[in-house]
C-alpha cells in the first residue's frame, strides 16, 4: 500500500439542510462550489475538498470539525463577522473580545465559529 501523505485531502461536513449549508459555505465563507451530485456538495479548499453531506435529522457535535490555519485571525474574524458570523466565546477559556484564545507561550491563536448547523469551525494562527 501506498502511503497518504502526498494524497489529496477530502474532508466531509455533515448538515441537516444542504441548500442552507451549501449558500453559507459559498456565500459567507467564500469557498468555491465544484460539484453539486445527489450524494453531496463538493468546494474546493485550496487543494482540499470539502463534501457537504445531508443526514436527515443531524445535530451538530461540541467539537470543531474543520478548520483554517489563517496569518492574520483578527482581520480573518473582522471578515466574517461583517458576513453576520458571531465569533464563540467559551466560559472560562479567556479570550479575548474578538473571542481569540492565547496560548500560554504567545505562539498560537485560536478562534471558534459555528456554521448553520451548529458544527464548530476553528482558526488558527501559528
Amino acid at each position: 500500500m501506498q502511503g497518504l501523505s502526498s494524497a489529496g485531502v477530502v474532508t466531509f461536513v455533515l448538515t441537516a439542510d444542504r441548500e442552507a449549508s451549501k449558500a453559507w459555505y459559498t456565500d459567507v465563507l467564500g469557498l468555491d462550489q465544484v460539484a453539486d451530485d445527489p450524494f453531496a456538495t463538493v468546494l474546493s479548499m485550496n487543494g482540499a475538498v470539502l463534501r457537504i453531506v445531508q443526514i436527515d435529522g443531524f445535530k451538530a457535535g461540541p467539537h470543531p470539525v474543520l478548520g483554517w490555519e489563517v496569518a492574520d485571525i483578527a482581520g480573518t474574524i473582522a471578515t466574517l463577522v461583517s458576513k453576520g458570523v458571531s465569533m464563540t466565546i467559551y466560559e472560562g477559556f479567556g479570550q479575548d473580545a474578538l473571542g481569540v484564545w492565547t496560548s500560554p507561550d504567545g505562539k498560537a491563536k485560536v478562534a471558534w465559529f459555528n456554521d448553520p448547523d451548529g458544527n464548530v469551525l476553528s482558526l488558527a494562527q501559528h
